[in-house]
């Protein structure tokens, strides 16, 4: 039995080299309606932060805003602070 190759590829970042890249939110009418057609997809590089298109088959993480839905950590106030 042979095993067929994957369609998946991947995330390689073409500046800095990194594997780690997440998607990018789709900013105007090109990037909602045209790359999917072309079978692309905006992605981010988690390191350099540069932001390319990509084959949809590209193994890349969720945006980041969509992975960590956390609430911001509260610090608590000391009693003995100063407030105008």
């Amino acid at each position: 039995m042979s095993s067929s190759p994957s369609l998946s590829r991947p995330y390689v970042c073409h500046d800095c080299g990194s594997q780690v890249g997440f998607r990018s939110r789709r900013r105007n009418f090109f990037e909602r309606y045209l790359l999917p057609f072309m079978l692309l997809q905006p992605v981010r590089c988690g390191e350099c932060f540069r932001r390319d298109y990509r084959l949809v088959f590209t193994s890349v993480r969720d945006r980041l805003s969509e992975t960590r839905k956390m609430p911001p950590a509260k610090h608590p106030v000391p009693a003995n602070r100063n407030v105008a």
